[in-house]
Order: C-alpha cells, then sequence, then structure tokens
C-alpha cells in the first residue's frame, strides 16, 4: 500500500510538472501576442503623428506649439518601442527553454509600459495647457495598455496595470489641473474617471483569469489524453480513450482476468520479398487498418503491434465480464474480413489467432522516462505458443480450454484437437478450434 501510494504520488506530480510547464508556455505565447500589439500600437502612433506632420503641419504645431515636444514624443516612442522588442525577445528566450518570466519582472515591465501615456500626457500639458491635454485623446490610450493586460491571463498583473493607470492619471490631473476655469475643484470629476479606468482594470484581470482558468482545463484534458495515447499507443480507438480518461488508469500493477490475443500474418516475410517496401507498407497498413477497426468495435485494444503481427487484450485496462466473448466474436470478425479484402487483391494474406483467458499482471512498465501499459504472465506466453500452433495445424484461429469454457453454449462450434504438447509446457494442454 505504501508502495502504491508513492508511485501514485510520482505520477500526480509528474502530471503536475506537466501541466504546469504547458501553462507557462501558454502564458508566454499570449504575451507575445501582447507585446507585438503594443509594439504595433507604437508604430501606429508614430505613423500617426509623422502622417499629420506632412499632411497638416498647422495640427501638429497647435498641439505641441514648437519642436521640442514633438522630438521628445519621438524619442519616447522609440525607446518604448526598442523597449518592448527587448521584452519579446526574453520572452522568446524564456519560451525556447521552457522557463516562465520573472514575476517581478512582469510587474516592472507593467509600470513601465502603463506609466507611457503619463509621460506623453505631462508633454502635452506643457505644449497645450492641462485642460486641453487632460480632455484630448492621451488619457484614453491607457485603456490600450488596460485591454491588452488581458493576454496577461494574470488579474493581479491586470489590476495593477489598471491601478497605474488610474492613480498615475490622477495625480497628473490635481497637479497640473486641480481647478476649472471658474476656480472650482475638479476632483470629482478627476477620480471618478481614474476610478473607472481602475475598475476596467478589474474587469481585464477578470477576464484574463478566466481564459487562464479555461487554458488550464483544456490543458488538463489534452495532457491526460496524451498520457493515455503515451501509454496505450496511437492506435486506441477514441472511445476508449474517453473511457480511459473518466475511469482512469492504476499506475501500479494488479491483477486481472483477460482475454490475450496474438494476431500474426502469415508468409507475410515471403510474399513481400517480390514487392517494393513501399507495397508492403501500404498493404500490411489497409489489413491492420481493417483489423484494429474490428478490435475497436468489440472493446479490444491493440496492446503491441510485432511486426507483422500484434498483441490485443480484451478486459485490460477496461474491465470487460465478458472478455472471451468479445475476443472471439473480434476473431470470427477478422476471419471474415480477411476473406473479403483477400477476394479484391492480387496479395492475398492468411492471418493465425490464438486466444487465452486467464489472469495476467497489467500495468505501466518501463523506465522512468519512459513507460506503457502491457501485461504480464503465462497467460500472455501461453497467447502466444497457441498462435503458433495454427502453422502446424494448418488452422486460423485457435483458443484454449479456459476460452472454450467461458464461451459456454456459444462456442458449441469449437472443435476439440485433443492435449497438445505446447513448446516450453511440461503437460500436453487441451486445444480448440474455431472455423
Amino acid at each position: 500500500m505504501v508502495s502504491f501510494a508513492i508511485r501514485k504520488n510520482r505520477q500526480h506530480a509528474v502530471m503536475s510538472e506537466e501541466f504546469e510547464r504547458e501553462l507557462t508556455r501558454e502564458v508566454l505565447r499570449t504575451e507575445l501576442l501582447r507585446v507585438r500589439a503594443l509594439i504595433a500600437t507604437g508604430c501606429v502612433i508614430v505613423v500617426f503623428f509623422t502622417a499629420i506632420e506632412l499632411i497638416d503641419p498647422r495640427v501638429s504645431e497647435r498641439v505641441w506649439h514648437g519642436t521640442s515636444g514633438r522630438a521628445q514624443l519621438y524619442a519616447l516612442m522609440t525607446g518604448f518601442i526598442l523597449f518592448e522588442a527587448w521584452v519579446h525577445a526574453q520572452i522568446r528566450r524564456n519560451l525556447r527553454l521552457g522557463r516562465d518570466v520573472p514575476i517581478v519582472r512582469r510587474y516592472i515591465s507593467a509600470l513601465i509600459e502603463t506609466s507611457v501615456p503619463t509621460v506623453i500626457l505631462i508633454l502635452q500639458i506643457r505644449s497645450m495647457g492641462a485642460s486641453q491635454a487632460l480632455s484630448y485623446v492621451t488619457p484614453l490610450v491607457y485603456f490600450i495598455f488596460i485591454i491588452l493586460s488581458t493576454l496577461r491571463l494574470d488579474f493581479r498583473l491586470s489590476t495593477f496595470t489598471g491601478f497605474v493607470a488610474a492613480a498615475e492619471l490622477f495625480v497628473v490631473a490635481m497637479y497640473f489641473d486641480a481647478t476649472n476655469a471658474a476656480g472650482d475643484p475638479e476632483t470629482y470629476f478627476h477620480a471618478v474617471r481614474s476610478t473607472i479606468i481602475l475598475v476596467c482594470g478589474v474587469l481585464a484581470g477578470s477576464v484574463g483569469a478566466q481564459l487562464r482558468r479555461q487554458f488550464a482545463a483544456s490543458i488538463t484534458a489534452a495532457t491526460a489524453r496524451d498520457r493515455v495515447t503515451n501509454l496505450f499507443g496511437q492506435h486506441v480507438s477514441p472511445q476508449v480513450v474517453e473511457r480511459l480518461m473518466a475511469e482512469g488508469t492504476s499506475a501500479a500493477g494488479d491483477i486481472r482476468r483477460v482475454a490475450v490475443m496474438f494476431v500474426d500474418f502469415r508468409g507475410f516475410t515471403a510474399g513481400a520479398q517480390s514487392r517494393t517496401p513501399q507495397e508492403v507498407v501500404d498493404r500490411l497498413d489497409g489489413a491492420f487498418a481493417v483489423l484494429v477497426d474490428i478490435l475497436d468495435r468489440h472493446g479490444g485494444i491493440v496492446n503491441k503491434f510485432l511486426g507483422d503481427g500484434f498483441l490485443a487484450l480484451f478486459g485490460a485496462p477496461l474491465e470487460a465480464s465478458d472478455a472471451a466473448h468479445r475476443s472471439v466474436a473480434a476473431g470470427r470478425e477478422m476471419l471474415s474480413a480477411m476473406e473479403r479484402i483477400n477476394a479484391q487483391t492480387s496479395w492475398p494474406l492468411r492471418i493465425g489467432i490464438g486466444i487465452h483467458f486467464g489472469e495476467v499482471v497489467a500495468g505501466n512498465i518501463g523506465s522512468p522516462r519512459r513507460k506503457e501499459y502491457t501485461v504480464i504472465g503465462d497467460t500472455v506466453n501461453f497467447a502466444s505458443r497457441l498462435e503458433a500452433l495454427n502453422k502446424e495445424f494448418g488452422s486460423q484461429l485457435l483458443i484454449s480450454a479456459t476460452v472454450r469454457e467461458a464461451l459456454g453454449d456459444d462456442g458449441g462450434d469449437a472443435v476439440a484437437l485433443g492435449e497438445v504438447t505446447v513448446r516450453g509446457y511440461e503437460q500436453p494442454v487441451a486445444v480448440f478450434q474455431l472455423g
């Protein structure tokens, strides 16, 4: 029990590490989008003011009242774009290395970025006056940074961005424009506007947090699905994957009663010698596709492909009380399917099937870095020996006595081949043939 608990804890730790790595990568990808949008915004602002300068210099003159403010604006926007380009390079580097950006650096970056509209606003106040500048478009630029902060997928960072924008705008407004034209205080007006900006930061953070939760849920599902695929192979049907994800799989080995099926193509090597490698692959893939589809329909899975054959399981990893019935039904359908295929091809293939039913140890076997789900035990070995006996009897589907017993009345057409000597077993065993 202690060993099982340790294995489960290690499994959860590995899953947690995989989840955190993938979530970090997803957050960094959205950060890249945010930074690119900021760089594009900075470029648009530069292009916009340059176009005004070229088209109607008088408008620019009314805003800046000279060249000093314009020069400072260009210098500020150039520095901002270069800063964001540096941030972009750092994020890409961390993404490549699989590392997250330190949280302190994120807050510093948010502070620097959100302060850019504040500096522009101060430059405009000095050029065109406080009342005009504060009622101009610059305070609206804060919303660009707040909206894009959603892509940080961090509630606190978005709220911090909204707070910085609200606080800086309020301080600048109160310092430069504490009263209106009539001499009355404008504190209420500036406080309400800053409050709205702060609320927008909170809302952006809420949206970002929700997106993060959705990303996390998607990553959790994808990680679980990848784990199932890695353990059981890409040939596991979608239906089986869904059930495995819903029911879970044990990391420790456990004893199960399963039907083990070995399938092998007879004379395949000889036929392959006179054909091109591509023809061999196409023929084998086509046959496997049909046989695996039959397994899926009967609730079996391919545990391993073995060259020109495979090992299939019924009753593991998902339990099935009628595993023997399912395996035999799948075997019969496989024979019928191969007859239909052979009638339509110039390269007919004959298969041999051996089925045994009994206890196995089923679990995740392998090194710490690479594991796969498999079954171990005498049941597996005997099923393999049983399939090999098809060569001796010229048959295609052989079952053991335990399978015949489990079939009951459904196995009435089974032909007893008597007590047969099986390689590796001291005592002869009963073998039955099915058509």
